[in-house]
């Protein structure tokens, strides 16, 4: 079973992962995010044939709390936010929880 990226948020933050190649994305727009985000993302997560869902990280922010709860734990699919105050931190800690170790550990 092939893994897709798929996308959730603005039809302008998917537009460019659908240029890209990305096929499963969901539009949501700005003006009902805080109606139906929370069961777009629901939906992404619980598709078979996903293995990363991308999102804004601004958008995360907007979930209710235990759809961010489901968010932030998810290990598959594992879940990529990216913009806003994503930093390298935030990265560091998100390939960890996908691969499971931590790649700049400086022990290893």
């Amino acid at each position: 079973m092939t893994q897709e990226i798929a996308v959730v948020g603005s039809p302008e933050f998917t537009t460019g992962f659908r240029l890209a190649g990305v096929r499963k994305f969901t539009n949501v727009p700005d003006d009902q995010k805080q109606v139906k985000l929370d069961d777009a993302v629901r939906e992404t997560m619980a598709d078979d044939d996903v293995g990363i869902v991308v999102m804004h990280d601004d958008d995360v922010d907007l979930l209710s709390r235990d759809v961010r709860e489901a968010v932030e734990t998810s290990v598959e699919p594992v879940v990529v936010t990216l913009g806003g105050g994503t930093g390298s931190g935030n990265l560091r800690a998100q390939v960890k929880r996908a691969i499971g170790i931590d790649l700049m550990d400086e022990d290893t």
